[in-house]
């Protein structure tokens, strides 16, 4: 009943998005109401899809409906369709309702913006429009069109205060730089992306995930071009979710309004290229190396980015960089659990397999629960920047007493984001931790990662409470005697809902959704949802008498007490710690590890010398080649129209001449081929 209409998720942000552009204008918001309606109808039709799937018949086995769109010769078709499972479920269902927070929230936070609004409503209806066409693909390639589609909304909203807005550090950067690196750097992924899904095609002969899925076929295929294919694939999600080296753009992507920042990293964008992992795991974990490989990458993205967090004085990108580094740990999981699963595969190993799938599980767990409290974060910070007008820490200060429920609900968030006992974020924190551990068992590498791993969540809790303390406590800074007060409700009350998400969404695992985005292997194929699930007493006894659960917890409430002492009591001083400033570790996360720097350099030494020789070849070659026959065809025709004399005795003498000249030809030839 509602399942067939999957494909209106979709399209109602679309069309929300034509609304807004033809006539968002002449509204109160312009464009604000439509754009808060389509993410709404989406979500009230992804619960009634997820509701109806979910407790049908046909669950677990995915529901799948498509059109032919066109055929390649060679035996190639191409389909639209919508593809339902579990995962689906999931991601449309937090997709759509934090998309429609985030979208009432703007009503107050881009309050100020005049006729700006407009393009503003457009572009995120259209970012919307974007992630659901993504998440309801029946194929890679319609996947594709719609990751292109984020990837275009992402430069133009990041590069939406272009004009150089006043309001905050990072917005008042050159926003239009910005814009453009999150643009190249993420094409250079989805270069990747495209030429694996071109393999993937050449190999089955198709996109579709129901025929790639299929046992049959995975094993009629060129093992090794289907690990070329995947770490292509995977090159992709390195741009989209900003992972190791392809991470640098996202902290700069914060010069955009907040509510874009919340949008990409809570909502959409960066989910995307975790996503895609999830999607694809079934051809994931055909190669134990590949998984090997995504782990390593996820684990070295998760400390990077949380120790370029520990110094920085900008409250947005502290968040940037914990966004980066949340989204290590969930492709770690990933990597852990696929590796799991890809030895039981070759083993023949229910048990390996098993045991992998929870890192599925831990994975997507963690990418919902980071959705709900890092969009609250971002709308908090959101919430300090619109009283205040700066993102600077070091202004800020003392802010609890002037605005409370700002600074209540952002510590609900820092809470979870720290893995603090019982919040949304310390379920999901700790089975990632335990199944890298479980992984460690059988690769050396991976607890080598469990350890990492281990270290980024103090490092976690450190920087996300020094975040907390150096805004809401402490001695009132310059911008905070200039405060605004609490923001308007619109703003507020987002706040309190995600609030509520952020601490009970981990308790969903307690109720089964473990079963929905559970992996299983099935005669002819794999599935997501539909496992056991573990129930809340096999949880609460799984966690609590694991003796590394208690090493996580402690490590948390040492990296809050340091920070507590350090910004609040003052006990201890941070200048101890970098010699003020001075020390080689303390200007090396400044300058983020020389990433930009590395970047600039590969730019001007690689690329321009790249654009060079194209030039190069371009009007030397290609335009040289044209213009040189040109020029032959010009000048010869210049050349034989001087030979039109107009006398007669001209003419006879060249038809004589070329008479005899084609005389003694025929006889040269007749010579050679012996007729004389």
């Amino acid at each position: 009943m509602f399942i067939e209409y999957t494909w209106l998720v979709p399209l109602v942000p679309m069309i929300c998005f034509l609304l807004i552009g033809f006539i968002g204008q002449k509204t109160p918001e312009k464009g604000g109401y439509f754009a808060i309606a389509g993410a709404l109808i989406s979500f009230i039709l992804a619960a009634l899809i997820s509701y109806e799937y979910l407790t049908g018949d046909v669950y677990p086995a995915p529901v799948t409906e498509q059109i032919a769109w066109f055929v390649i010769p060679g035996g190639f078709e191409i389909n639209l369709g919508y593809y339902v499972d579990g995962l689906t479920c999931v991601m449309m269902l937090f997709s759509s309702f934090i998309s429609t927070l985030i979208f009432v929230y703007s009503v107050g936070y881009m309050g100020d913006q005049g006729e700006r609004r407009k393009r503003y409503y457009a572009e995120v209806s259209l970012f919307l429009t974007g992630m659901l066409g993504l998440i309801v693909s029946s194929n890679f390639l319609e996947m594709f069109i719609f990751w292109e589609v984020m990837g275009l909304c992402s430069y133009l909203l990041i590069g939406f205060w272009s004009f150089r807005h006043p309001e905050g550090d990072a917005a008042s950067a050159n926003a239009a730089s910005a814009a453009k690196k999150a643009f190249l750097v993420t094409r250079l992924g989805d270069v990747c992306l495209m030429a694996g899904l071109f393999i993937l095609l050449f190999e089955f002969q198709s996109l579709d995930y129901a025929t790639l899925f299929n046992s049959a076929n995975i094993a009629a295929v060129d093992s090794d071009m289907l690990t070329l294919a995947m770490l292509l694939i995977f090159g992709g999600v390195i741009g989209k979710s900003a992972q190791f080296p392809l991470h640098d753009w996202l902290p700069d992507a914060m010069a955009g309004p907040t509510t874009v920042s919340s949008l990409i990293h809570a909502a959409t964008m960066v989910k995307a290229g975790v996503y895609l992992v999830a999607r694809g795991w079934p051809l994931f974990i055909q190669n134990a190396e590949v998984m090997l490989f995504v782990g390593i990458i996820g684990g070295l993205t998760a400390i990077i980015a949380a120790s370029m967090a520990l110094n920085n004085m900008n409250i947005k990108r502290v968040l940037a960089y914990s966004t980066i580094s949340q989204l290590g740990y969930m492709i770690l999981a990933l990597g852990a659990g696929g590796y799991l699963v890809a030895l039981g595969l070759e083993s023949g190993s229910e048990e390996l397999i098993v045991a992998g799938s929870a890192g599925m599980v831990a994975g997507c767990f963690h990418m919902m629960n980071h959705a709900f409290f890092k969009a609250l974060l971002f709308m908090c910070s959101g919430s300090v920047i619109h009283a205040v007008g700066t993102e600077d820490m070091r202004q800020m200060g003392g802010l609890h007493k002037h605005m409370k429920i700002t600074s209540i609900t952002m510590l609900i968030g820092s809470l979870s984001i720290a893995g603090f006992p019982f919040f949304s974020g310390f379920w999901s924190k700790d089975l990632v931790l335990e199944i890298a551990m479980e992984a460690g068992s059988h690769e050396v590498w991976f607890t080598v990662l469990w350890v990492i791993a281990v270290i980024t969540a103090f490092m976690t809790a450190f920087y996300m409470f020094r975040m907390w303390f150096m805004t809401f406590m402490g001695e009132e800074g310059h911008a905070t005697q200039h405060c605004h007060g609490e923001s308007p409700k619109t703003m507020t009350v987002p706040l309190m809902i995600l609030s509520v998400f952020a601490f009970a969404s981990g308790f969903l695992i307690l109720v089964g959704l473990d079963a929905i985005v559970s992996f299983d292997v099935i005669p002819g194929g794999f599935q997501v949802g539909g496992g056991h699930a573990g129930g809340a007493l096999h949880y609460f006894e799984h966690l609590f008498t694991n003796p590394y659960t208690y090493l996580t917890i402690v490590l948390a409430l040492v990296g809050i007490g340091i920070a507590y002492l350090m910004y609040v009591k003052k006990s201890i001083n941070p200048g101890m710690f970098n010699k003020d400033g001075e020390s080689w570790l303390y200007k090396a996360l400044t300058k983020r590890w020389w990433f930009p720097d590395l970047y600039n350099q590969i730019s001007w030494k690689v690329g321009y010398g790249v654009a060079r020789g194209v030039d190069y070849v371009d009007r030397q070659i290609v335009d040289g080649t044209v213009n040189g026959l040109s020029g032959a065809v010009v000048g010869g025709g210049e050349a034989v129209s001087k030979a039109q004399t107009g006398n007669v005795h001209d003419y006879s003498s060249m038809v004589l001449i070329g008479v005899a000249l084609l005389s003694v030809g025929f006889l040269m030839i007749a010579m050679v081929l012996g007729g004389i």
